[in-house]
């Protein structure tokens, strides 16, 4: 028999404490330890197997890889955040705030499965059968070969997976699965390990794409602990506001396509519908060209995307001023000024700096550090930058201006969206012309206010 102990579980990330304590030893927030039950000796009869199959030692130069086939799921902008398609076998994991569309969008995509004659199995954990149905019936979806399961307890879905050998099943949400192996409630930190752990293996074995929905915490990360991350094949995070009716989702983690791919939805009365055009959502429509606006091309995965940059800096009414950006890193920001100060002689010690990502997109690479700089510059001198230019570009410390991954493709995709001039590092300069646009090459920051002065 296997011996029970008390631990405490921080419900945040998932660290375990032998006592409680208030503050987490792991993330450091307060008051989430909670008690659970843990096991310290397995149960007769129980092992732990790898995830995938076993195999004999190997010469690596010998073995020779394949080329995963994808199904395509008919949502193209699903498709494109996966990397193409499922994969038999892999195990997707989807995480986002409730109420963003997790739930309408594989049920969307189960739909269209099914109807290209995929046998499909979407097990429910959180609604009944009746709910899933109304669901289905809103957004006028065709599910007569759909196959559901109103089901939390792991060992019976496991024996359902078995039976049927679904192509494709979604467990909606992990979070609420449990086994009877473990003495803990639903939810907790054994549980979820467990249950994913269980899950993960049936798919490496009988080759079912298994698909798993997640909660998120307060700070937007997977509810659990990080080892969901490290166990699946691909991560999925849904962005953007519940009151807004578009949404993103991000690839963090794809072991069979680009990480950092972005895919682009509406929310509509008819579900989630891919939108073909999403530069479109990230920029303004200014009558006239207004001060502290600056159009960036950002790459997201594969994608070119150009998103307007907005900031504002006023006069400072308290002791500290203000730093506060929406979309952007805001420890970022303060290096940004202090190259300003240093490099160009423009001084914001004073004032109040807020910077926004326009349409709720999150930006981490680090090719928008020229466009927040003169955009920055356009509001503290209350001149408004040409309604037509495109910026991107690295700052370093030193003042010079780095060079940023695919810059041809930015400059294409500005191009095709009507924008007539180009601020781009030296090093990303066009060999041949670009029709349409003029290509502004420069190497340091001063170069860029200087030019901004002369318009």
């Amino acid at each position: 028999m296997a011996k029970a102990k008390t631990q405490y579980s921080c419900t945040e990330c998932g660290a375990s404490s032998p006592k409680w304590q208030g503050q987490c030893p792991g993330c450091g927030q307060w008051n989430t330890l909670v008690e659970a039950v843990v096991e310290t000796a397995a149960p007769a009869g129980r092992n732990f197997a790898a995830l995938g199959g076993a195999s004999g030692l190997q010469m690596l130069a010998e073995i020779r890889p394949r080329e995963e086939p994808r199904q395509p799921t008919g949502v193209e902008e699903f498709d494109r955040v996966l990397g193409g398609g499922l994969v038999a076998g892999g195990v997707v994991l989807i995480g986002g705030d409730p109420g963003i569309g997790k739930s309408t969008l594989l049920l969307q995509a189960l739909a269209r499965l099914a109807q290209a004659s995929e046998k499909v199995l979407y097990v429910s954990g959180e609604e009944s059968g009746e709910q899933v149905a109304l669901r289905a019936r809103r957004l006028q979806l065709d599910v007569g070969r759909m196959q559901l399961l109103a089901e939390i307890n792991l060992e019976k879905i496991l024996a359902t997976l078995v039976k049927l050998r679904p192509a494709v099943a979604v467990i909606d949400s992990i979070q609420t699965v449990w086994s009877d192996a473990m003495q803990s409630a639903p939810g907790s930190v054994a549980q979820v390990r467990e249950c994913a752990a269980q899950l993960t293996r049936f798919a490496k074995q009988s080759g079912t794409c298994v698909i798993l929905v997640g909660h998120v915490t307060k700070e937007g990360s997977l509810a659990g602990p990080r080892v969901l991350e490290h166990m699946v094949d691909t991560v999925l995070y849904f962005e953007g506001d519940t009151h807004s009716s578009f949404r993103l989702v991000r690839a963090v983690k794809n072991r069979f396509g680009a990480v950092n791919e972005l895919g682009v939805f509406a929310m509509t009365e008819k579900g989630l519908r891919g939108v073909a055009n999403p530069s479109a959502l990230f920029l303004s429509q200014h009558a006239l060209d207004v001060a502290g606006s600056c159009v960036l091309c950002t790459q997201e995965g594969t994608r070119p995307l150009l998103v307007e940059i907005q900031a504002l800096v006023d006069a400072s009414q308290a002791p500290s001023p203000r730093r506060l950006t929406v979309g952007l890193e805001q420890n970022r920001l303060a290096m940004l000024l202090a190259v300003l100060h240093r490099h160009a002689g423009i001084v914001c010690g004073d004032q109040d700096v807020f910077v926004n990502a326009v349409g709720g997109v999150k930006i981490a690479e680090p090719a928008a550090d020229l466009a927040v700089l003169l955009a920055i510059v356009s509001s503290l001198r209350n001149k408004p930058l040409p309604g037509k230019l495109v910026v991107f570009g690295e700052v370093g410390l030193a003042g010079e201006i780095r060079p940023a991954p695919r810059g041809q493709e930015r400059l294409k995709e500005a191009a095709k969206l009507g924008f007539t001039q180009a601020i781009v590092p030296k090093a990303n300069a066009p060999r041949q012309a670009i029709k349409g646009i003029e290509v502004i090459a420069l190497d340091r920051v001063e170069q860029a206010i200087e030019q901004m002065r002369a318009w």
